[in-house]
């Protein structure tokens, strides 16, 4: 019983050492779990949390730790572009409000606070910023879309209201967009968890690009016939009451 404690140990101060050593090796720079998969994960997760409390590394969230780098100014601070990238390995994100817009094009401003849409129930807020505007459970449907897909679909729950361009050439530019090949079947399949005004904007682009007539249907079939969406920007569609748009206001 001695000798398998003393082996125990013996392991326990080897890991210790190992992690303690690659650390101080590799400056600045974020660690996490899967950097020592060659060591025992629970020894792992304990020799980095008492590296955290001693404020060798800072804990940013569950197994992701930042290890500094002094400056003149004190201790570096983390990179909000490698954060993010971070946070995108494991959890789908993407553009939303007026960041989508500016990604699409459709305005040059730049939101004064990082605006994401995601999946995920929670994105860690130190790892994005305590200030970030987070829409969280977006569908799963949107893990098989591009960032710009993703992105179109934001902008459509919007109703554009986003764009600093006129409703015609905002109407135009995303007639563009979902011209791209295949685009606009990948975002029809994935209507069914969209709000039924975007299921009704994307059946009145579809119309106008003259897309399969059983896509259409099937969007039209999923509309409430006794409802009438705001259509926002695109309100000057010339299909938009055939697709339930909300008269619009003299």
């Amino acid at each position: 019983m001695k000798t398998r404690d003393a082996k125990s140990q013996t392991s326990s101060y080897r890991t210790s050492r190992l992690v303690r050593h690659r650390i101080a090796r590799g400056g600045e720079r974020f660690w996490r779990m899967e950097d020592f998969d060659d060591q025992p994960l629970m020894a792992v997760a304990q020799i980095l949390s008492r590296l955290s409390k001693a404020g060798v590394i800072e804990r940013l969230s569950k197994g992701v730790y930042y290890k500094s780098r002094e400056t003149p100014f004190g201790k570096s601070l983390p990179n909000p572009a490698a954060l993010h990238q971070l946070v995108a390995r494991h959890k789908s994100m993407f553009p939303a409000g007026l960041a989508a817009a500016n990604f699409l094009g459709f305005t040059t401003q730049s939101p004064k606070r990082t605006e994401l849409a995601t999946n995920a129930f929670n994105l860690p807020r130190k790892l994005i910023g305590p200030d970030a505007i987070i829409h969280t459970r977006r569908p799963e449907a949107w893990t098989h879309l591009s960032e710009t897909e993703a992105a179109l679909l934001e902008f459509l729950r919007a109703g554009g209201k986003t764009s600093e361009l006129s409703p015609q050439e905002t109407q135009e530019k995303v007639l563009i967009l979902l011209s791209e090949p295949h685009r606009y079947e990948r975002l029809a399949r994935a209507a069914a968890t969209e709000p039924p005004r975007v299921r009704a904007l994307l059946g009145a682009f579809g119309e106008c690009l003259k897309k399969d007539s059983r896509l259409l249907e099937h969007l039209r079939s999923s509309l409430n016939p006794l409802s009438r969406f705001d259509f926002g920007m695109f309100s000057g569609l010339p299909n938009a009451k055939a697709w339930q748009a909300k008269e619009k206001k003299a």
